[in-house]
C-alpha cells in the first residue's frame, strides 16, 4: 500500500489538527497503518502487551479492533445465511459485527500465575503466552512510556523469532524497546502522565485509520 485513502487521511490530518506535537510521530504510525494492512490481508493477528496503564491500554486497543469502532462493521450475507441453521442464528447474523482479529496479553490469570509461579525467569510471563500464540506474520504492539520494560522486550524477542514483526509505542526516549522494534513510534511528553496522553491519541488513529480501510462506511 503506497497511498491512504481520503478516509484514512482525514483521520490522519484530524490527529493533527488536534494534535500538532505528534507531528514526528506520522512517518512511523503510517508504517505501522501499511504492517497492520499486510497482516491482516494475509489473515494475521494483532497482538498487544504492556505494564500498568500500558496494560489497560493494551487491553483498550483491542476493544477497539474487536468490534466496530467508528464504522459500520456488517458481516457478509454468507455469513449471515450459515448462521441460520445453528442455535440464535437469526439473533446473531443481525447483531454481529466484523472484527479485526487483536489479542492483549496477560490478561489470563490461570496462564499468568501459573508461568510466573514455575518459571525461576522473571518477567517472561508475555513471552511464554507469544510463543504459543504469536505466528508468522502477525504483529505485536509492545507498549511502555519507558521503553525499557523487560517482559515486554522477552514478547518482542519471541515475536521476531517466530517471524512476526514487533512494534514500540513509548514515550521520546524509546529505550530498548524502540533500538530493537522493526518500527518504532516515540510519542512526546515529559511525564507518564503526558507520554500516555499521547499514546491514548496515537493508538485511538491507529484503530480508526485500520478500520476504515476495511470498514469505510460511517455509522
Amino acid at each position: 500500500m503506497t497511498s491512504l485513502t481520503s478516509v484514512e487521511r482525514e483521520i490522519l490530518d484530524g490527529m493533527l489538527e488536534r494534535r500538532p506535537d505528534l507531528s514526528d510521530c506520522v512517518d512511523p504510525l503510517l508504517a505501522l497503518h501499511r504492517a497492520l494492512v499486510v497482516m491482516y490481508d494475509g489473515g494475521g493477528k494483532l497482538l498487544t502487551c504492556g505494564n500498568g496503564g500500558s496494560n489497560a491500554d493494551a487491553m483498550h486497543i483491542v476493544g477497539e479492533l474487536c468490534k466496530s469502532f467508528e464504522r459500520k462493521r456488517s458481516i457478509t450475507s454468507g455469513f449471515a445465511e450459515a448462521l441460520q441453521k445453528y442455535p440464535h442464528g437469526e439473533e446473531l447474523a443481525e447483531h454481529l459485527e466484523m472484527g479485526l482479529a487483536s489479542i492483549a496479553l496477560g490478561f489470563n490469570g490461570s496462564l499468568k500465575t501459573a508461568v510466573e509461579n514455575d518459571s525461576s525467569l522473571r518477567d517472561i510471563a508475555f513471552a511464554q503466552e507469544a510463543m504459543a500464540l504469536v505466528k508468522p506474520g502477525d504483529l505485536l504492539l509492545a507498549i511502555s512510556t519507558s521503553g525499557n520494560a523487560d517482559n515486554c522486550l522477552m514478547a518482542m524477542s519471541v515475536t521476531k523469532a517466530i517471524g512476526g514483526l514487533a512494534v514500540s509505542l513509548t514515550g521520546p526516549m524509546g529505550g530498548d524497546m524502540a533500538d530493537f522494534a522493526d518500527i518504532a513510534i516515540k510519542a512526546p511528553g515529559d511525564s507518564t502522565k503526558t507520554i500516555q496522553e499521547a499514546h491514548i491519541v496515537l493508538y485511538h488513529t491507529m484503530c480508526a485509520m485500520i478500520e476504515a480501510h476495511y470498514y469505510p462506511e460511517k455509522r
